[in-house]
């Protein structure tokens, strides 16, 4: 121990365990003097009357928590505290460690009786502490060079506390926010920050990766009254030696034209988005308009086909291209003739074949538009069959895409359930059945079941 006199403050409501640890300082020499409080008021009053060398405090108290009196990261130097519990907790642990307390001891008879080793090893924890800050504080002798940069930057270079507070803000921050630097020193930063974003920006202050550096978008109250948008840039300044954070760093600009640019693109993409969804239902009116055998057909399918892609677990993006493919299904039908799409009877084998041709005329009508590429996979692929036995590719099994192999099955449920001029539509018992009597046949059996399931449900 130092021959200077230590003075030990210990916070202990109960009285056995007092008496064992102030037992175990006895035996030390006549320079530890222990006073003994047993709650956090009379604690504050005790520093008070005379401040403590170090403090040795129960975590749970009648009147608090003891981490109350843990230092402050805005006050280094205070006074160094070592908390007790009944029982183990990693998480309060790691907070009291964080937060700046020197050791953290589950009480035991063999802690308590040791107290004067965790004692002196503390006081040593925080000596070696203290040097570091008054050295580090000498080093702000260097601060001149960064000044000189950031008061030359356009960018707004600010340097913070953990907390928020304003320790330095370039000049340039009369150009960016409207405010003289001396109006933003000592305020909170979160003040100018508006509350959409405050919480985000104040979660990256406490739980941030602080060996990263962090850049993000928000919203900040310029002097004349307005919001504008900056984009920091921010990064933690770390003791080389203890990894103790001692500011965060922060150089901002005005993106507020930027971000300006970005909702104007994004309305003339949805303005544009809405245009070709517009295109499309046209199409498909004129296409119900020649074909009148089917008429709603189309939009019958495709809202059974969102629905179940949507069910089935297709991420929205893939329901866009789902929904606008069931749209678009039969637009190869545009390049049949009318003799051939509008016959009342059944159509001979030359007309068949050219019938057949109908998803390979809209996969070549449609593939130059770009958009409608991630689309295709339906109106070329929805009369392939599990079996192989389908067109225009034969494909077979998986080689069929996911979503063309679930819309055959949608398309074929709508066509037995319609009624069309050469029969009746069947009821719903006899196109299960038949779902079923052609599942692991024509169409995936897993998927019959699944979209069956559906259906049953709504």
């Amino acid at each position: 121990m130092a021959e200077k006199p230590i003075n030990i403050l210990l916070i202990e409501d109960e009285d056995p365990h007092a008496e064992l640890i102030q037992r175990a300082f006895e035996g030390q020499d006549g320079q530890i003097q222990i006073r003994r409080a047993k709650s956090l008021a009379e604690a504050r009053t005790k520093i008070k009357i005379q401040e403590p060398s170090l403090i040795i405090a129960d975590w749970r108290l009648p009147d608090g928590e003891s981490m109350e009196l843990l230092p402050s990261q805005h006050d280094l130097l205070a006074i160094p505290i070592i908390l007790m519990t009944s029982y183990g907790n990693e998480r309060i642990a790691v907070e009291a460690l964080r937060s700046g307390a020197l050791d953290y001891v589950v009480k035991s008879p063999e802690s308590m009786l040791d107290m004067p080793h965790l004692a002196e090893r503390a006081l040593e924890q925080w000596a070696a502490r203290t040097e570091r800050i008054h050295m580090q504080e000498a080093l702000r002798e260097s601060e001149s060079q960064f000044r000189l940069l950031a008061e030359n930057a356009s960018d707004m270079i600010a340097r913070l506390t953990t907390g928020g507070q304003v320790l330095y803000i370039s000049p340039a921050c009369k150009t960016v926010l409207g405010y003289d630097p001396e109006e933003l020193a000592g305020m909170s930063i979160f003040d100018l920050i508006h509350e959409k974003d405050r919480r985000l920006i104040q979660r990256l202050f406490r739980d941030g990766n602080y060996s990263a550096t962090h850049t993000v978008a928000y919203q900040a109250l310029h002097h004349d009254g307005r919001f504008i948008w900056l984009e920091s840039s921010g990064r933690a300044v770390l003791d080389p030696q203890t990894n103790f954070i001692l500011e965060i760093q922060t150089a901002s600009r005005d993106i507020t034209e930027r971000k300006k640019n970005e909702k104007d693109l994004q309305e003339a993409h949805n303005n544009l988005q809405e245009a070709y969804d517009r295109t499309i239902e046209g199409w498909v009116r004129a296409l119900d308009l020649r074909d009148r055998e089917t008429e709603g057909h189309t939009q019958r399918v495709t809202e059974i086909t969102v629905k179940v892609a949507e069910a089935v677990g297709f991420p929205t993006e893939e329901l866009i291209h789902i929904r606008r493919g069931a749209l678009l299904h039969d637009m190869g039908k545009m390049a049949i003739p009318d003799e051939i799409l509008q016959k009342p009877g059944p159509l001979n084998e030359i007309e068949w074949a050219k019938m057949q041709q109908h998803p390979q005329y809209a996969y070549d009508m449609l593939h130059p538009i770009e958009y409608l590429r991630p689309a295709l996979v339906i109106p070329f692929c929805h009369h392939e069959r599990w079996d192989g036995s389908g067109y225009p590719r034969k494909l077979k099994g998986e080689e069929i895409p996911l979503a063309a192999r679930l819309f055959s099955i949608i398309d074929a449920w709508d066509a037995l359930c319609s009624d069309r001029p050469y029969r009746k539509k069947l009821p719903h018992v006899e196109v299960i059945q038949y779902l079923r009597e052609k599942s692991g046949i024509l169409f995936d059996a897993g998927l019959v079941d699944l979209f069956l399931n559906i259906m049953e449900e709504q």
